[in-house]
């Protein structure tokens, strides 16, 4: 009988790639990073995940899908400010796409720095 490959190991370590590496190319990247974050919340749905608070990589992806998604809307439409007719007020639409790969990121660092649990003598 073979072993089942570790899904949720899989879905941190690309999710990660993802997360992090389209972080190269903010904007370019925008769906990479959505797709990392997606990938992130897998693992931590997964039973014996690496990843902790699922409600929380929930709230991740949420914020960087309304982000990108306004950010893409508002390009379709030509953008905002200059010469397009759109104040420079239209640009908070955009703010949860960088609030939630803040967060996220907060949340790798805190989970990179915690201890594992000890284990009984």
């Amino acid at each position: 009988m073979k072993p089942r490959p570790p899904w949720s190991r899989i879905f941190y370590w690309l999710g990660l790639i993802a997360f992090l590496g389209g972080a190269l190319d903010p904007l370019e990247g925008a769906c990479v990073i959505l797709a990392g974050s997606v990938l992130l919340l897998a693992s931590a749905r997964l039973p014996h995940g690496n990843l902790r608070h699922p409600r929380r990589w929930a709230l991740v992806s949420a914020l960087i899908a309304t982000g990108t998604a306004a950010m893409l809307v508002l390009s379709a439409a030509g953008g905002f400010g200059g010469n397009t007719g759109r104040s420079w007020a239209w640009g908070i639409l955009i703010l949860p796409y960088p609030a939630g790969w803040l967060l996220g990121l907060g949340m790798l660092v805190a989970h990179a720095l915690a201890r594992p649990p000890r284990r009984g003598r």
